[in-house]
């Protein structure tokens, strides 16, 4: 199952987490309005247009209408699998780990200009994928481009959130993506995914080849099983 625009407004992340039976905050609509406003200054469409950071997949589905996207680099914040899912890319017995913004180094991405008129429209399509629940929390950054920087809503890790899984030690994280698989498909899948799309946009990632590298070797180890060719 891939996300779309039309799936994400009709609240599948939320029913999924809901049906789920597990204990995670789901933000509520009252909230995610709430936060939105919050970062927009009060304003319901705001005096200019809106930037936002994707280092994920948000960067090749991002889902929303946007006017321009140009590559930039993130300063003070790295890509990491960092939060733990029990859903989408993992199972309630067996969380998967999915990508944060983490402190230090810096991150190469894609900033997305949304048009000021449909800036809220656009955002709520956002935060209905970003902030179902805790795991992030949304802040103003500086990105930098190649025409300038631009002023980005970036979706950082909440290190208070207690699905934050901590800087895995390499091994230990592919362990976990090399196992979990959720509604949304395999962890694995996710990661080689991402690796893909990144060397296709000229943004190759050192730490996560190495992670993939690391992945690929453990599922080509696993035992067959009965029956397979």
């Amino acid at each position: 199952m891939s996300l779309t625009r039309e799936s994400i407004r009709d609240g599948i992340l939320q029913d999924m987490l809901e049906r789920s039976g597990v204990s995670i905050h789901v933000t509520t609509e009252e909230e995610r309005h709430a936060s939105i406003a919050a970062m927009l200054g009060g304003r319901g469409t705001p005096a200019e247009d809106v930037w936002v950071f994707g280092y994920g997949s948000l960067m090749w589905n991002p889902a929303f209408h946007h006017a321009e996207q140009r590559l930039g680099t993130l300063p003070g914040w790295h890509r990491r699998f960092c939060l733990w899912t029990p859903l989408g890319r993992g199972s309630p017995d067996n969380p998967g780990l999915v990508l944060g913004l983490d402190n230090g180094g810096s991150c190469r991405g894609v900033a997305f200009r949304i048009r000021a008129a449909q800036a809220w429209e656009e955002l709520d399509i956002v935060w209905r994928r970003e902030m179902v629940s805790d795991g992030y929390t949304p802040r103003w950054a500086t990105v930098r481009t190649d025409a300038g920087p631009v002023r980005a809503i970036a979706f950082t890790i909440n290190h208070g959130a207690p699905r934050y899984a901590g800087k895995l030690a390499l091994e230990d994280a592919a362990r976990v993506i090399a196992h979990a698989e959720g509604g949304l498909g395999s962890c694995a899948e996710y990661l080689m995914s991402t690796v893909d799309h990144l060397d296709e946009m000229g943004i190759p990632d050192r730490r996560l080849h190495a992670l993939r590298d690391r992945v690929k070797a453990l599922l080509q180890a696993r035992p067959r099983t009965a029956g397979a060719a």
